[in-house]
């Protein structure tokens, strides 16, 4: 059984910890000046319509009484460090997918530990006792049904999906809580009058096919509750990747750029923290259509640098936009041929060990940052045009070698 744990307005509820006087009240991690941005809201707040990457001064307007509190990041990720410590009490196989949640597959330690049930309850009261927040937990025999069942009684919720019973959990809920499903799949697919899971299953899957292409195929096999991707811990993943689904289809090449910019970085970073190279890097594209393209590189030499990861994914970036230059709804970054020998570096005349050296300096240094205070701290010039988007919109979690789904911006994290 795999068990999703997610972590309760994660930022908003560490401030309402620490500060006695702000619990109950609506707190908003965040400024309210300029350009200040909601980067979380705790549950008071969200009443009033606050949600994280809104304007600062929205925030305001919709609640004159809320508390805005100044982001912690360092602390932030100490907390969830403490967090993942619980989660290994119990398992391996930890996936981590960001700082406030991850995938938990607890099959081979029941007999330690009794039940899915009996070890995600234990999990959830040992978060309280010694971290002193909550978390929602969904179980369930397929990885996306318990992301799904993880969502359904936020805060402090805890639902279980017997595998008897998956497929009659899934019927009546909407197509949004499918993964890859953003605004623009649900008007895709509301105009053929699907809006439930259920009306997914009473289609064609044909016709899906030939309609949507490998997105209508993904979209079959989820909804008849068909998921083989299992937990798999970076250290043993075939391939690293990150990918984002745009909630409006993309033709400006600046941002496209900038995305696989970004991607790059992400990938690269959990390349090396995971403390593998990689031999290939992969350049996923759908276009608006939903037919989706791959392009794939062999690198001459093994790699964990950002730098040559980023070239060659926007290598292939231009030659995907030379053939395929129509709009574009999804993009993504994996490497593969991991493995944990690091990569001989051969001399030649043409090499440049200087730049090479700056390179991997640059890397330790990005590293370093983001270890210590979180993944948006740093980022390169290129990602600059998307990663200061991101902080006006929410986004999913990445995905990894067989990705848990589609991240799509505009999705509510909780």
């Amino acid at each position: 059984m795999i068990l999703h744990v997610d972590m309760d307005a994660f930022y908003a509820s560490i401030e309402q910890r620490d500060r006695p006087e702000l619990r109950g009240r609506p707190v908003v991690v965040g400024g309210t000046g300029g350009r200040g941005v909601v980067q979380a809201a705790s549950y008071e707040a969200r009443r009033f319509g606050i949600h994280s990457a809104m304007p600062g001064r929205r925030a305001v307007q919709l609640c004159r009484d809320a508390v805005f509190v100044k982001g912690r990041m360092s602390h932030y990720v100490d907390v969830g460090r403490q967090v993942r410590e619980i989660f290994h009490r119990f398992t391996p196989l930890v996936q981590p997918l960001s700082l406030d949640e991850a995938f938990l597959d607890v099959t081979g330690s029941r007999r330690l530990y009794g039940s899915a049930e009996t070890i995600g309850r234990a999990i959830k009261q040992a978060i309280a006792d010694e971290v002193g927040l909550t978390a929602s937990v969904g179980i369930a025999p397929l990885k996306f049904v318990a992301k799904i069942a993880s969502d359904l009684q936020k805060p402090d919720g805890f639902v279980m999906v017997d595998p008897a019973t998956v497929q009659a959990f899934l019927d009546p809920l909407p197509v949004s809580r499918l993964w890859g499903v953003g605004k623009v799949g649900q008007r895709k697919l509301g105009e053929l009058g699907i809006r439930h899971i259920i009306d997914i299953r009473k289609q064609d899957a044909d016709q899906l096919r030939r309609r949507f292409g490998s997105w209508g195929e993904h979209l079959c096999r989820l909804a008849n509750g068909i998921d083989p991707r299992g937990v798999v811990p970076d250290r043993q993943a075939k391939q690293i990747s990150h990918e984002r689904t745009f909630s409006e289809d993309q033709t400006s090449g600046e941002v496209l750029s900038s995305v696989v910019s970004y991607l790059s970085e992400q990938t690269a970073w959990r390349l090396r923290r995971s403390d593998r190279v990689a031999k290939t890097v992969t350049l996923k594209y759908r276009r608006e259509d939903f037919e989706t393209f791959t392009r794939a590189r062999t690198l001459p030499q093994t790699t964990d640098s950002t730098g040559m990861i980023l070239e060659t994914a926007m290598t292939l970036l231009d030659e995907m936009r030379q053939r395929q230059p129509r709009p574009v709804r999804l993009i993504g970054v994996s490497l593969g041929g991991l493995t944990d020998v690091r990569p001989v570096r051969q001399m030649s005349l043409f090499d440049d060990e200087t730049h090479q050296a700056d390179q991997r300096a640059i890397d330790r240094v990005s590293d370093n940052l983001r270890d210590a205070m979180g993944d948006g701290v740093i980022h390169r010039a290129s990602s600059h045009v998307w990663s200061q988007r991101k902080k006006q919109k929410p986004s999913d979690p990445p995905s990894d070698a067989d990705p848990t789904g589609d991240s799509q911006d505009g999705h509510r994290r909780t």
